[in-house]
């Protein structure tokens, strides 16, 4: 599936990324042109990324969401 259409990336380029160390939505730019261009990808990337993290990771993205959802 493509995920930035400006630049024809596909979510298995951006997943290369990501399993390459790739752990923000610029390096993700950087490694694959993803978010580089418009960003109305950049959203997708960043759900990309968060699924790829360790469950470690995950629990402050959880709290700042929750409390987004507050407003």
């Amino acid at each position: 599936m493509y995920i930035c259409l400006c630049l024809g990336v596909t979510s298995g380029a951006v997943q290369q990324a990501i399993q390459d160390g790739a752990n923000s939505t610029k390096k993700v730019a950087a490694a694959c042109g993803a978010g580089s261009v418009c960003g109305r990808c950049r959203h997708t990337v960043r759900v990309m990324l968060d699924a790829a993290a360790p469950e470690s990771d995950k629990r402050p993205v959880e709290r700042i969401r929750r409390r987004w959802r507050a407003f």
